[in-house]
């Protein structure tokens, strides 16, 4: 029984850590550059638009609403950019993490009625992305590894 336990184990979780070893340094830039896309088109789209933008955080009850638009337009795009590059990738999505924090609070928090619910937003999923760059960095395809390398 032992002996087919460890295959087992073998097979489904050795096997396939052995085999992603491999390729470990794509997951961090395949979702560096996913999210960056997002951001830097949001953020621009934002910044061509602040008026209308401005409008939104108003409703939203958001403080400062004329400065904290350009602010948080300004780094969802500088920010997209940066973790695309895998430059202060720590910083960059800590700082979007924050902002996908307050869009949840501010614009859908109303919407939630369950876990499910708070969990469909994407802002969840860009949240669960940025929180993991900011922990974990942004991979071996980096100008942060480029940098930091001894």
């Amino acid at each position: 029984m032992t002996n087919i336990w460890n295959s087992f184990i073998n097979i489904t979780l050795r096997w396939p850590e052995s085999v992603a070893a491999y390729i470990q340094w794509l997951g961090p830039l395949v979702a560096r550059l996913v999210v960056g896309e997002i951001f830097i088109t949001a953020g621009w789209g934002k910044l061509q638009n602040l008026e209308a933008i401005t409008e939104n955080f108003i409703s939203w009850g958001i403080p400062f609403p004329h400065i904290l638009t350009p602010f948080t337009s300004g780094a969802e795009f500088v920010c997209g950019i940066l973790i695309i590059l895998g430059l202060f990738t720590r910083i960059s999505g800590g700082i979007l993490g924050v902002i996908m924090i307050v869009a949840i609070k501010s614009a859908l928090w109303e919407d939630v009625d369950s876990l499910d619910t708070l969990l469909g937003f994407s802002e969840t999923a860009y949240f669960a992305i940025f929180f993991w760059l900011a922990i974990a960095g942004p991979g071996k395809v980096s100008l942060d590894h480029l940098l930091t390398r001894k």
